[in-house]
C-alpha cells in the first residue's frame, strides 16, 4: 500500500465519522421536537448549537447556522432573511456545519409540518435528486464542477422544481478547510469551474466534496434543502 493511500484512509474515516455525528444530531433534533410551530428560526438554531455541545462537546460551526421556514426557504445560503416564527403547516430546512475533533461536517435536511402533499413531494424529491446527482458523479471519472452543477440543475427541472442555489456543493475537510468564496471557483460545484473534481489539493491530498440540492417552487414560495458527503 503506497503512502498516499495510507494517509487518505484516516482522512476518509474522520470525515465519515463527522457526518455520522451530524446525522445523530439531526435525529435528536427531531426526537426532542425542536422544530415546532411558534418557535423562531433563531431559537431553533441556538438550541441546535446547544444540543451539539451537549451530545458531542462541539462548540464550533465552520459556517453560519441556517434554519429557514416558509418563504425563507427560497433564499440561498448567502442571504440573511428576517427571523421568522415557524407555522403549523410549514416546510423547514436546516443547514449546519459542526466541527467534530477538527473535522468538518456539512449536513442539511428538510422537514414538513402537516400533511401538504406538495411540500411532502418536495421533501422527498430532494433525496431523489441528490442520489441521481451522486450516481452521475460516480459514472463520470473526469467530471468537472461545472458539469455536475449543470446536471443537478437538469435533474431538478425534470422533477418539476427550480434549482435555488448558485452552486451545488463545495470542498470539505479538516478545519478550517480551504477558503471557499467567489474568488476560488475551483472550490465549488458551480458554473465556471472547469477543474476535475477528482484531483489532489495543493498538499497532495484527495479532494472531498459536499453535494447540495436546493429545490424551490417560487410560485408557492417554498423550498427545500438536502446535503451531505458526495464522494465517500
Amino acid at each position: 500500500m503506497n503512502e498516499t493511500r495510507v494517509e487518505e484512509e484516516p482522512r476518509a474515516r474522520s470525515l465519515l465519522a463527522a457526518e455520522r455525528k451530524a446525522e445523530e444530531l439531526f435525529d435528536e433534533i427531531v426526537a426532542r421536537g425542536l422544530i415546532a410551530p411558534g418557535r423562531l428560526e433563531s431559537q431553533v438554531s441556538d438550541e441546535v448549537r446547544d444540543l451539539g455541545a451537549e451530545l458531542f462537546g462541539t462548540s464550533r460551526h465552520w459556517h453560519k447556522r441556517v434554519v429557514r421556514s416558509g418563504p425563507n426557504t427560497l433564499e440561498p445560503y448567502r442571504e440573511n432573511p428576517p427571523d421568522r416564527a415557524i407555522e403549523a403547516d410549514d416546510i423547514v430546512f436546516l443547514d449546519f456545519g459542526p466541527v467534530f475533533a477538527e473535522w468538518e461536517a456539512d449536513f442539511g435536511r428538510t422537514y414538513v409540518l402537516g400533511d401538504d402533499e406538495h411540500k411532502l413531494r418536495l421533501r422527498d424529491d430532494l433525496r431523489t435528486v441528490w442520489r441521481a446527482g451522486r450516481e452521475y458523479f460516480e459514472q463520470q471519472p473526469d467530471i468537472t464542477g461545472a458539469q455536475l452543477y449543470g446536471h443537478v440543475v437538469e435533474l431538478s427541472r425534470a422533477a418539476g422544481w427550480d434549482f435555488g442555489g448558485p452552486h451545488s456543493g463545495h470542498l470539505v475537510g479538516e478545519f478550517p478547510h480551504e477558503l471557499i468564496d467567489g474568488d476560488r471557483i475551483h472550490s465549488y460545484i458551480a458554473p465556471g469551474n472547469p477543474h476535475p473534481m477528482r484531483r489532489l489539493d495543493p498538499l497532495g491530498r484527495r479532494c472531498h466534496w459536499i453535494l447540495e440540492v436546493h429545490l424551490v417552487d417560487r410560485e408557492r414560495a417554498i423550498g427545500g434543502f438536502f446535503e451531505q458527503l458526495l464522494d465517500l
